[in-house]
């Protein structure tokens, strides 16, 4: 025999769940590690960003954006981890990194915006663009200089 109270937290629970008073993704499951694989070696260049370069959500996201633009990048898959949480989450995981953005090269992880910055300001994303067939902006600027 139910109770009172049985029959209230049942139809609570009921309508709580038709309604949806949750959030169905922070229970959803996080996207496979051969998933992640085939994302970031998809294209040269990949970037787990919030927004989109076109829009970016932060300003670390918006900084590897306008890097990549300084270097004439703009052929490179960007992935909004804003859209899909498990995408947040898995690929904090897969990289073994905490923070968003987080950039891959030749599927490498490369970093996030700092280290990204580093290597834009010592050179080292010219040569990292280089061996993966990218010719920098900067080098053809530098060209026409001499």
């Amino acid at each position: 025999m139910t109770t009172a109270i049985q029959r209230c937290s049942k139809a609570f629970f009921q309508s709580a769940i038709l309604k949806k008073h949750f959030s169905v993704s922070r229970y959803s499951t996080v996207i496979p590690k051969e998933q992640f694989e085939q994302m970031i070696k998809k294209n040269k260049v990949v970037v787990f960003m919030k927004g989109v370069p076109e829009q970016p959500m932060c300003g670390f996201s918006n900084a590897v954006v306008q890097i990549f633009r300084m270097h004439g990048v703009t052929n490179y898959d960007a992935h909004n981890v804003l859209e899909d949480e498990s995408m947040r989450q898995g690929i904090k995981e897969f990289s073994n990194w905490p923070t968003i953005p987080q950039i891959f090269i030749g599927g490498e992880f490369v970093g996030g915006c700092d280290i990204l910055l580093q290597m834009h300001k010592n050179g080292e994303l010219i040569e990292e663009l280089q061996k993966v067939g990218i010719q920098s902006a900067l080098i053809e600027q530098e060209d026409k200089k001499e």
